[in-house]
């Protein structure tokens, strides 16, 4: 009687088990594609600031970063940069030799109205990395976000 009592008692935890792994498999990657600016590079190598593994792995995936979003060139741009810290002037960059490890260059999937640079803001996207120049502005980057949204938090 004690045997079947145990093995009742072990499938209710199995099946208790089996419920709840999803969701946890859900959490940790929900962690997992959340990033922060200090995970962005790994360490500082010959060539300079080389991108973390976390960045590496990340690439091409649905990702979200909080910051503060810096005044935008012009008011029509369908682009910004996604900063650590609250900025009054952006950050714009000339060659990628120059780019500041704490920001990000953010390509919205739609224009949307800008917030105020003290307002922290979530962004979702798809995380690039590599020096890439824009066509359109001339802008230089060694991280984006692709097919961008934002909301403040």
């Amino acid at each position: 009687m004690e045997t079947v009592s145990s093995l009742h008692l072990s499938r209710r935890r199995l099946i208790g088990a089996a419920m709840v792994l999803p969701f946890t498999a859900s959490l940790v990657r929900a962690a997992e594609s959340l990033l922060a600016f200090d995970e962005l590079y790994g360490k500082f190598g010959v060539l300079g600031l080389e991108f973390s593994d976390k960045v590496k792995r990340l690439a091409g995936k649905g990702i979200s970063m909080k910051g503060f979003m810096a005044p935008p060139l012009k008011a029509e741009a369908q682009f910004f940069v996604l900063t650590e810290v609250p900025m009054s002037l952006c950050p714009f960059c000339s060659s990628d030799a120059d780019w500041p490890d704490n920001i990000v260059v953010v390509y919205l999937g739609e224009k949307q109205t800008f917030v105020q640079p003290r307002q922290t803001i979530e962004v979702r996207g798809t995380l690039e990395y590599g020096s890439w120049t824009d066509p359109d502005t001339g802008f230089v980057s060694l991280l984006r976000i692709r097919q961008a949204e934002y909301s403040a938090v």
